[in-house]
């Protein structure tokens, strides 16, 4: 059974970090209270006194202390700091009687390691966070071996780092390491106060494998593109881009929404955005892994910004939390007003109202003379045509008159004049006529009449 064996192992490498307390040593826990006894018996009705020593020299003769207070043969200390750690020895008339050492620890946290590696070619570091700052005395150490290996672990220190407030470990990779083999990782942290083993960690070199944030993320606008920004970023300073490449993800969101747009599977150090909101800030983030997907994504990093481009002569209005846009049918965009804005008119049902944002530049004074002008030459125009459409009118009805004029002088009867209307009786008989001679008087009837 391997792992009982290697756990065996780790519980008494552990407990031989703690270090040993002999009788005259005394444990206190910060920010308790202890008492320390100069004799159990033997010292009634005599005064002792009390005194310090802090490596080698007298830190305090208690006295005066407002935390320290002699009573009898006793001590007591109240609400222990680490600056009371030292040697405490009581005096009778001068004469030194006992010595005790007081040690105050606060028993350590459990270890939870994490380990990753920067880059293929770079450490792994191991690591875990502390809720509070562990005593003076507090020491951790690691262990690494291969496993269901007989092989002896490689023992590494940890190293405190107190603004981090964690312990990190760094375990050195071999040059030409197996990136597949399995390791077992192991952590100790022990002080005066007792020991504490951690969980084993199974690893691979390749599967720690954690990337630092893409550095240099900038935003920028592109010239006559108001729904298009251009991310550009660098690869970290610990990742070699001439042996390994990664592969990355960007995330945006306009200001002030709260939910990201991610774009995957990014090969290059630069990328289009192109559904940008016009007009709008946007918050723009870049992560990085190994190219292969081995490992783990590394952190997000800082925050960019960024603006689409903006025509100097476009209107732009300021859009509220609420705010959105979509295509209209005419190519300009509309933007949804949240319905506070319209004060009663929202009470009545309106969801929003929508208003359209053309994306056309703002006439000027100039635009609308042009406009003004092309409209009374238009005027003019039409007035022109229909006056001169009149007149031809006109011209056209004075030679259709003319024509039928000499219509008349044409039709001139043939036959002899008809007598005068004095001789010829007013009731004739009727007789046969001439057919030109009756054709003759119905036109001349015709035209009497016209």
């Amino acid at each position: 059974m391997p792992g009982s064996v290697g756990k065996c192992w780790l519980s008494r490498s552990c407990h031989s970090l703690r270090l040993g307390l002999s009788q005259d040593t005394v444990l206190g826990r910060l920010g308790a209270n202890v008492t320390l006894t100069c004799q159990d018996e033997g010292l009634a009705n005599v005064t002792v006194s009390w005194k310090m020593e802090k490596w080698g020299t007298v830190a305090a003769v208690v006295g005066g202390h407002d935390r320290w207070l002699a009573e009898g043969n006793t001590l007591l200390l109240w609400q222990l700091r680490y600056e009371d750690s030292g040697r405490y020895s009581c005096y009778v008339g001068g004469r030194p009687l006992r010595s005790l050492r007081l040690l105050v620890e606060e028993p350590p946290e459990i270890p939870r390691v994490s380990c990753y590696r920067r880059s293929h070619d770079k450490d792994v570091l191991c690591e875990w966070p502390l809720q509070a700052k562990p005593s003076p005395g507090t020491r951790a150490m690691l262990w690494v071996k291969q496993r269901f290996a007989a092989e002896n672990a490689t023992e590494q220190r940890c190293r405190y780092f107190s603004k981090a407030r964690k312990f990190v470990c760094r375990v050195k990779v071999p040059p030409g390491a197996d990136d597949t083999k399995p390791l077992v990782v192991s952590t100790c942290v022990s002080n005066g106060a007792g020991g504490l083993a951690g969980e084993d960690r199974i690893i691979t070199l390749s599967s720690v494998l954690k990337p630092d944030p893409p550095l240099n993320v900038t935003v920028e606008a592109l010239e006559k593109a108001p729904q298009q920004l251009r991310v550009n970023w660098s690869y970290p300073l610990s990742w070699d881009p001439r042996f390994y490449w990664l592969r990355f993800q960007v995330r945006y969101r306009p200001e002030p929404a709260e939910t990201f747009t991610e774009v995957e599977q990014v090969m290059t150090t630069w990328l289009d955005i192109r559904d940008a909101w016009r007009g709008t800030r946007h918050v723009v983030q870049v992560r990085a892994q190994e190219e292969f997907g081995h490992g783990a994504w590394s952190e997000w990093s800082q925050e960019a910004v960024g603006t689409p481009w903006t025509d100097p002569r476009d209107l732009t209005s300021e859009m509220g939390p609420f705010s959105s846009q979509f295509p209209m049918e005419d190519g300009t965009y509309g933007v949804t007003l949240p319905p506070e804005l319209f004060g009663e008119d929202a009470a009545d049902g309106a969801g929003g109202a929508v208003m359209e944002a053309s994306a056309h530049s703002v006439a000027s004074p100039y635009a609308f003379l042009v406009a003004g002008g092309s409209l009374l030459l238009g005027i003019a125009l039409f007035v022109g045509i229909m006056v001169r459409y009149k007149q031809t009118w006109r011209t056209g009805g004075q030679r259709g008159a003319k024509q039928e004029g000499e219509a008349q002088h044409v039709l001139v009867p043939l036959g002899p004049p008809s007598p005068p209307l004095s001789e010829t009786p007013l009731l004739s008989p009727p007789g046969p006529l001439a057919p030109g001679a009756l054709h003759v008087t119905n036109l001349d009837y015709f035209f009497s009449e016209q």
